[in-house]
């Protein structure tokens, strides 16, 4: 028991708080019976509260004016020490989301992290480096930084719907981050009727955000507030100046909306800038709304963005050991020629589609006639893939008109137009647009509907008229489809059997050298081990091609397929065999696999189908040529001659590899930014096919494509590509090299925290058992351990038991032993052991203990100080608190005769704790070469610390 005069500033005192000492700061009586103290716990965190007499039997002043007792327990203040020191583990390891992560991340990935966006405080930045970088990896090592530094509690990405689970599968795999996919089911099944409050880790679809009015009520809820917000493929939040006028998409507002509920502001994408510098400041004044804001003129608002962004390009990106990351690539054009049937089939498919545009553009509703255009736009691509494609897709377009006729009939004669207009899905543009980015299986249910109902039928009279077109249109595509001449398919064939089999392809080149001339880049060799990928753009003609593949290969396991309506095992398990099967040769894909797959296992790809969107020619092509490619990548694209739209892809493939030779492999990666007199190449393709015939047409086109690739332009595209340029020369990935060298000799090493966290563990009433060398299995997590992780946890649960965990990445899969999860610094078991450690012992802190030092000889006692040394800045917290963005661990040691040493990191782990029969701590602090330790050596240590490390 103290009394109250006993309280005196620097005094260390028992009996404010639980379990812990707090140090008094200053006192103020009323009176005197009462007063206000003021003291600062061992958080550092000062406060107040008022005393009375009848406080003072709960009081105990360690000792008058001296704030340690050091009658802590030895082997408890190393353990609580470790706790200290791993809990603050990214002081020490300036990269620790890299060395806590399954990830080995190249130059690049370590500068945009490190360099680029950890020191900016608060992000607001736009990453655009080149596709197939690994921006997602930049996120991941970015999101799990923030959060072992305690910057990050709660993280949105917001993404396409197509890469939503491959996002949530990257983060979790390799950053142990387990984010949750948003769904409806779940936003109606919250218990507090708003899903985003109940977790903290969330991944949401784009368009389900832009599009949806409640979703965005919900993100708008007062305590709704995000850490940090991710929008990957962010050039979908775009807004252009049209007239004279902005015009603000969905997808812009969204953008605007998460720019203000959050601190930290991330937006990824490979293609930030459309050609127009006016939408290009339109999309930064979403990171930066004082510096962009206002009407855009021409000449007065060009600015520098490099502090907003950064950009490097394929051909500037190196691996450690100085050797480019991605090897070269080269694309051929593969021309065939339609048998009698085929060109007869395509005429008068082609003439159906024709007409029906005609129709459609007399309607007054553009809605509709937008509508239908698209449904025909549909059709004569799947006219272009295959026979089975065409005869599907015009049968069913035949059985559902037929059935909707039947309808017609019986609720009215001679119907309205208003009444067939009813069954019609309007689509805008924005629609289409939406619609290209949903993920496949949403796409092709959308495409089969629109398809199947769109229809510029006004009259019971043209619906029959149009049926009965149909109706022979399907005949002449089952005798083409019985017939046995697919001229495509005996191109791919023939193409197949050089690829796989010992044919010489060089033979062919002389033979014929358009497909296959492929410059100073040698051609394939044939060889029945390698991989290929063939993409199709529709469903039937890959079960088409499936079985005529199979047929060609002779082996049903040689061909494994991936499309939209797989369910993500499937897709998972399609994937894995083509990488690691040896008997697979091919995969089979739509554009599912066009996105979000890695499929580099392969360097050979095939477009069977060609794809209206030249975006999309570049992204298949990225699946193949990305981070871990060692092969020169080959792609063939398959187009029809004579055909209209065949003619225009034809110019255009032609005159991409002109460009490739004069400017390299650079030209690919600027397709999809091509204008075509300001107008998408889907435009130039459905006026080929409407108006194809008149030569003076295809002369225009064939100008139109070549403008495009005018060379000063391409040029121009390839330098703005490089907007924001951040080189990576070979002295920067060697500054690189050296830096993640020395954060290896400076990080925590694994066995540290291998061995507090044994000890700790048991120390809570855990169980653990060693089963293979450096391998153990936690048969029971103690409920302290798991109830604290409810409180303090922000990701994945605690388990109740773990078949194996390790501390490094080597043993997490040894060969033919069970997957053991890794524990590290973040992970839920470590983080609640830790947390309940430092809760129960952190007193022992501020008491102090006695540890010998074993080699000193000397008898003279020595004084070690913690410190940690913040830097604040003028923003606060949620819980009103200034925010830390800069913290250092100091360990100070004094002598006896003043002198200040900066010790190593963890200099307690080279001292023992006093044994039983060596003296005790009162006697040896009543010894006189220990009186000096009674005199205010704080003082003294921070004096050192702030003269001598902290500048």
């Amino acid at each position: 028991m103290s009394r109250l005069e006993d309280l005196q500033p620097r005094a260390a005192v028992r009996g404010i708080l639980p379990d812990s000492l707090v140090t008094v700061v200053n006192v103020q009586w009323f009176g005197s019976e009462a007063l206000e103290l003021t003291y600062k716990d061992p958080s550092g965190r000062v406060a107040n509260e008022l005393l009375y007499r009848h406080d003072e039997p709960r009081l105990e002043v360690v000792e008058e004016g001296r704030p340690w007792s050091f009658d802590g327990d030895g082997h408890l203040f190393r353990l609580v020490s470790e706790a200290h020191r791993i809990r603050l583990a990214n002081l020490f390891d300036p990269v620790l989301a890299v060395h806590t992560s399954l990830v080995d991340p190249l130059p690049h990935q370590i500068t945009a992290v490190y360099e680029s966006m950890l020191l900016r405080q608060p992000l607001r930045f736009l990453l655009a480096d080149d596709p197939g970088s690994g921006k997602t990896i930049m996120a991941g090592l970015l999101i799990k930084e923030l959060i072992v530094r305690g910057d990050l509690q709660r993280c949105l990405v917001v993404c396409p719907g197509s890469l939503a689970e491959q996002w949530q599968d990257e983060l979790y795999h390799r950053f142990q981050l387990p984010f949750e996919i948003l769904t409806n089911d779940k936003l109606e099944a919250a218990r507090s009727g708003n899903w985003f409050m109940e977790n903290n880790l969330i991944i949401a679809r784009l368009d389900k955000l832009s599009r949806n009015e409640d979703v965005q009520q919900k993100l708008r809820a007062p305590d709704c507030r995000w850490d940090l917000v991710i929008c990957d493929e962010a050039h979908k939040l775009s807004a252009t100046f049209f007239g004279g006028e902005i015009k603000y998409t969905k997808r812009y507002k969204l953008g605007q909306l998460l720019a203000t509920l959050t601190r930290h502001f991330l937006l990824m994408t490979a293609t930030p800038h459309n050609g127009k510098e006016e939408d290009f400041q339109l999309f930064l004044a979403l990171l930066d709304g004082d510096r962009f804001e206002g009407r855009f003129r021409d000449g007065v608002h060009q600015v520098d963005v490099s502090d907003l962004m950064r950009r490097m390009v394929k051909e500037s990106l190196f691996k450690f050991d100085g050797t480019p990351l991605f090897p070269e690539r080269i694309a051929y054009t593969v021309p065939y020629r339609l048998s009698d049937a085929e060109a007869k089939l395509y005429k008068e498919v082609t003439e159906y589609v024709r007409e029906e545009f005609n129709r459609a553009e007399a309607l007054k509703n553009d809605k509709r006639a937008g509508t239908v255009g698209f449904a025909l736009t549909i059709l004569q691509r799947r006219l272009a893939s295959s026979p089975e494609a065409i005869y599907q897709s015009l049968r069913r377009r035949r059985e559902r008109l037929e059935k909707r006729l039947r309808e017609l009939e019986l609720l009215q004669r001679g119907g309205a137009a208003e009444a067939i207009a009813a069954i019609t899905p309007a689509l805008d543009l924005e629609d289409v647009e939406d619609l290209e980015d949903a993920p496949e299986n949403e796409v092709q249910q959308a495409e089969q509907e629109i398809l199947d109902q769109a229809t510029a039928a006004r009259t019971i009279d043209e619906f029959k008229a149009e049926i009965a077109t149909l109706a022979r249109l399907e005949a002449l595509a089952i005798t083409v489809r019985r017939g046995g001449e697919d001229k495509k398919w005996r191109e791919l064939a023939s193409l197949l059997s050089e690829i796989f089999t010992p044919v010489a392809i060089p033979g062919r080149v002389a033979e014929d050298a358009r497909p296959y001339g492929a410059g100073p880049i040698p051609p394939p060799k044939s060889s029945p081990s390698q991989k290929l990928v063939l993409f199709t753009e529709h469903r039937d003609t890959l079960s088409y091609l499936e079985n005529r593949v199979t047929t060609l290969l002779g082996r049903k396991e040689a061909v494994v397929i991936i499309h939209g309506g797989m369910g993500r095992e499937e897709r998972l398990k399609a994937q894995e065999s083509f990488k690691h099967d040896p008997e697979v040769q091919m995969l089979i894909a739509t554009d599912a696999a066009g996105e979000g797959i890695n499929l580099q296992r392969a360097h050979l790809m095939v477009n069977y189908d060609l794809p209206w969107n030249p975006n999309r020619l570049e992204q298949r092509f990225g699946r193949i040529h990305r981070i871990g490619q060692t092969e020169v990548c080959h792609l063939w694209n398959l187009v029809a001659e004579e055909t209209r739209e065949g003619d225009v892809y034809r110019t255009l493939l032609e005159k991409l590899e002109q460009a490739r030779e004069a400017l390299g492999g650079q030209v690919f990666d600027v397709l999809g930014k091509l204008q075509f007199e300001g107008r998408p190449l889907r435009d130039l393709l459905i006026e080929a096919v409407r108006y194809g015939e008149r030569p003076e047409v295809r002369a225009r086109l064939t100008q139109v494509i070549a403008n495009a690739f005018d060379r000063r332009q391409l040029q121009d595209l390839i330098e703005e590509r490089a907007l924001a340029h951040d080189a990576m020369d070979l002295s920067r990935v060697a500054r690189v090299r050296e830096e993640m060298e020395r954060a290896e000799a400076r990080r925590l090493q694994p066995h540290y925290i291998e061995s507090f966290f044994l000890e700790a563990f048991k120390q809570l009433g855990g169980t653990v058992r060693q089963r293979e060398p450096r391998r153990y299995e936690i048969t029971h997590v103690p409920a302290p351990v798991r109830n604290r992780d409810r409180l303090i946890g922000i990701g994945q649960p605690v388990l109740p038991r773990y078949e194996r965990v390790v501390f490094e990445k080597s043993f997490i899969a040894p060969q033919g032993q069970p997957l053991a999860a890794f524990v590290c610094p973040g992970h839920p078991v470590l983080d609640a052991t830790l947390d309940l450690t430092l809760e129960r012992h952190r007193d022992l802190l501020r008491r102090g203990t006695v540890l010998v030092d074993e080699n000193d000889a000397s008898t003279s006692p020595r004084v070690l100080f913690y410190l940690e040394h913040g830097i604040q800045d003028a923003s606060g917290t949620k819980t009103g608190e200034r925010r830390v963005i800069s913290k250092q661990m100091l360990y100070v040691e004094l002598d006896a005769e003043g002198r200040a040493c900066h010790l190593h990191y963890a200099p307690y782990l080279d001292y023992r704790p006093i044994k039983t029969d060596e003296l005790t701590v009162d006697s040896l602090l009543a010894r006189p070469e220990c009186s000096w330790i009674t005199r205010d050596l704080e003082q003294k240590a921070l004096s050192h610390a702030i003269a001598n490390v902290v500048p």
